[in-house]
């Protein structure tokens, strides 16, 4: 008899199984965690999915009260051939969700955490990189940086802090200390705008600029580049908190497979009416900075608030993250689960 051999389709689980090994305080209010798998590899090689400098993993999280969630954090190490997840945390200033629980880690901890996610990877275009960090946003930079040391690609380090805040600083200096490779280190909003102005001004062709940071200070690096004529495909950024928003006007969502409309009140986010009327749509942050409630739209105008499409991506219409963004008009029809 003969036929054609098929594999079994190999069902690879989303979220893995790991365990606190290492906790290091780098400042007064942020930690750095080391996740190894629970069973060691026996043979030397990586148990882990590797990832792409500027990935992330969800880490879920249940309080002590009865609370639980999922927050995104930055991967900070090698993605190469990675035998851990390392990540660094801020404790937010309520002190709550995520951060406190993430805080209160210790050594021999079970964790589940989710497999790599990447929203904040290179571009294979680029010449030369520009890495802008800002405060905690030096997670997914410092990634980028060992990236590019491991690869010897040519690269300048922006990083402004506060004083006393800045976490994985000697490590960003230890990885510009070779050829082709610059650290620049701000403390004050002045200081860090004399610094944009310079690297936007001055970069080869070809530069790509990589920004993670507080919404004001990404708009203002955007808001910059642009009157250096940057092609906005060249600035590509993450953020790690959103600013506020309006409450927008009422509107409705249609269901583009049923024809079922969701009405969305004024104050009220599109996603959370949607949970309301009993879909499920995949989301993390709610914020608009993570991407991933991102939706098809079929019919209407799409008013983006998002801090994670490209202006192309805006310009196109036909996707949009429930989570913040509202529409033109009364209704806008879209792909749902």
């Amino acid at each position: 008899m003969t036929g054609v051999l098929r594999h079994p389709r190999v069902v690879r689980p989303e979220n893995l199984e790991m365990t606190v090994s290492a906790v290091d305080a780098l400042t007064p209010d942020i930690r750095h965690i080391v996740f190894s798998p629970v069973e060691p590899c026996r043979t030397g090689a990586s148990l882990l999915p590797p990832f792409d400098a500027g990935s992330h993993i969800v880490v879920h999280w249940e309080g002590g009260d009865g609370s639980s969630g999922a927050n995104a954090y930055s991967l900070t190490n090698d993605g190469a051939a990675p035998d851990t997840y390392e990540i660094s945390v801020r404790l937010s200033p309520e002190g709550a969700g995520g951060s406190r629980w993430v805080h209160r880690l210790v050594p021999g901890d079970t964790v589940t955490v989710s497999r790599p996610r990447s929203l904040f990877r290179r571009s294979n275009r680029a010449l030369f990189e520009v890495l802008v960090a800002g405060g905690i946003g030096v997670t997914p930079v410092l990634a980028h940086a060992r990236d590019a040391a491991r690869w010897g690609r040519p690269v300048e380090v922006i990083y402004s802090h506060r004083p006393g805040a800045g976490a994985h600083a000697a490590e960003l200096r230890a990885l510009c200390d070779r050829p082709g490779a610059v650290f620049t280190e701000v403390g004050d909003a002045a200081e860090t705008s004399r610094v944009f102005d310079r690297v936007l001004s001055s970069s080869p062709i070809g530069t790509h600029a990589y920004i993670c940071g507080p919404a004001p200070m990404i708009e203002a690096f955007r808001d910059r580049a642009a009157a250096y004529r940057w092609p906005s495909g060249r600035v590509h950024h993450e953020v790690f908190a959103a600013p506020e928003l309006d409450a927008g006007e009422p509107f409705s969502v249609v269901d583009a497979s049923s024809g079922r409309s969701i009405p969305v009140p004024s104050g009220v986010s599109a996603l959370s009416a949607l949970e309301d009327a009993g879909y499920r749509v995949p989301n993390m942050c709610r914020q608009g900075v993570c991407g991933e409630c991102r939706l098809s739209v079929t019919r209407g105008t799409p008013v983006h608030r998002d801090m994670v499409l490209t202006d192309n991506e805006r310009s196109a219409g036909d996707t949009w993250l429930p989570c913040v963004s509202r529409c033109e008009g009364s209704t806008l029809e879209v792909v749902l689960p």
